[in-house]
C-alpha cells in the first residue's frame, strides 16, 4: 500500500472530492510505477486516476460512517 495514501473514511469528517481524488492518483502512480505518465499513456493514465476516484468516492458513501461502526461496536 502507499504510505503517502491517507485513510479518507474518518469519524468526524467526510473525505473531499480532492482527498479522493488525490488518494486515486496516488494508487495509479503506485500500480503504473511512475509519476507522470508518457505523452502516450496519459489519456490512460488520467481515465485510470478518475475510474478509482469514481469507485473510492461511491464506496465511501456506501459505507455507514466510521463513528456509527464505532458505536455498533460498542454495544
Amino acid at each position: 500500500m502507499c504510505r503517502s495514501i491517507k485513510t479518507l473514511r474518518q469519524p468526524e469528517q467526510t473525505a473531499s472530492d480532492d482527498d479522493v481524488r488525490a488518494a486515486a492518483l496516488q494508487y495509479v502512480r503506485k500500480v503504473n510505477g511512475f509519476r507522470q505518465p508518457s505523452c502516450a499513456n496519459a489519456a490512460a493514465f488520467d481515465a485510470a486516476v478518475e475510474e478509482v476516484a469514481s469507485a473510492s468516492r461511491r464506496l465511501l458513501d456506501a459505507l455507514p460512517a466510521a463513528r456509527a461502526v464505532t458505536r455498533m461496536r460498542l454495544e
